[in-house]
Formats: structure tokens, sequence, C-alpha cells
């Protein structure tokens, strides 16, 4: 008997995320990583200038920019960390993500319980060919669950393999 794209998805093999969510999220970490530059660094002038103290810049400029350098080394590094904990798993019962480096969790969307799905795709996740899927379900605790990092066609056989179908009891 042979399968479908839509039976292959739901495996219950656990799986990463896309490689390409590392990238995407490194640029997306440079936008706050040049508004703290930039706020900053107004900051440390207005304080210096109003300190009239002129050796102060010469000890300020070195703090800031290893301040700045420690940041956004974080920042460029941590998508890295992230991606290595961060799982989900599909089978016909539904979809369980995993994520967290420091503090874990684990979320189990059964397919009875969701109540509609949608795919979108920001404008950097798309230069990627990346997708967030967003599950919503019943209930008001954890009533909208998204998974980003997925390929935009991974997320939308996710997506079809997740929609009650006619003879399920779905809410």
């Amino acid at each position: 008997m042979e399968q479908t794209a839509v039976d292959t998805i739901a495996d219950g093999i656990e799986r990463q995320l896309d490689p390409r969510w590392i990238p995407c999220q490194r640029l997306v970490a440079l936008i706050p990583t040049f508004i703290v530059a930039a706020l900053s660094f107004v900051f440390m002038l207005t304080f210096w200038a109003g300190s009239g103290i002129l050796l102060l810049g010469v000890l300020l400029l070195p703090v800031w920019v290893v301040l700045m350098a420690a940041f956004t080394w974080q920042l460029q590094r941590w998508p890295a960390i992230a991606y290595r904990f961060s799982t989900y798993r599909i089978d016909d019962a539904g979809i369980q993500i995993r994520r967290g480096v420091y503090w874990r969790t684990v979320t189990s969307v059964p397919r009875s319980r969701v109540q509609h799905t949608d795919v979108s795709q920001g404008p950097i996740e798309r230069r990627f060919g990346l997708g967030t899927l967003v599950i919503y379900t019943a209930g008001t605790a954890h009533s909208k669950v998204s998974l980003s990092g997925l390929d935009y066609d991974v997320a939308r056989r996710i997506r079809t393999h997740l929609l009650p179908d006619a003879q399920s009891d779905a809410v």
C-alpha cells in the first residue's frame, strides 16, 4: 500500500526544526542588537557629556564596546543552542512539541482538540523558505500553540494532517 505525503509526516518520529531556522533567528536578533546598541550609545554619550569629565569617555567607550560585543555574540550563538533543544513529533493522535534550554516544556496537542490551524510567514521567514504553524484549540490555557522554524511545505503538510476529518469527534 502506498503512503501519501500527508501520511509520512505522521510517523511518530521526533524531528528537529529546519536548520535554516538558525540563520533566520540570527538575522532576527540583529534588530534588537541595533536598537540596544543605539540607545545605550546615546545614553553613554549623554552621561559622559553631563559629567563634564573628559577622561570618563576613555573608560566608558571601551566598556560599551565590550558589553555590546558580548550582547551581540550571545544573540548570535543562542539560536544554535535553542535549535538543539527544539523538536516536534507528529503521529495519528496529534502533535508534541519539545523546547527549552533551561526550562524545558513539552506541549501535546491531540488532534481531537484542534479547532483550526494557520501557517504564517513573516518577511524574514519567507526569505529563508520557513513558516510558522499555529494551532488553535478549545480552552483558555494554551489555546494557541505555535511552532516556528518549519519548512513552509512541511508546515502546510502538518496543518493538513491536524485538521479534523469528517469522521472525527473534534469540537
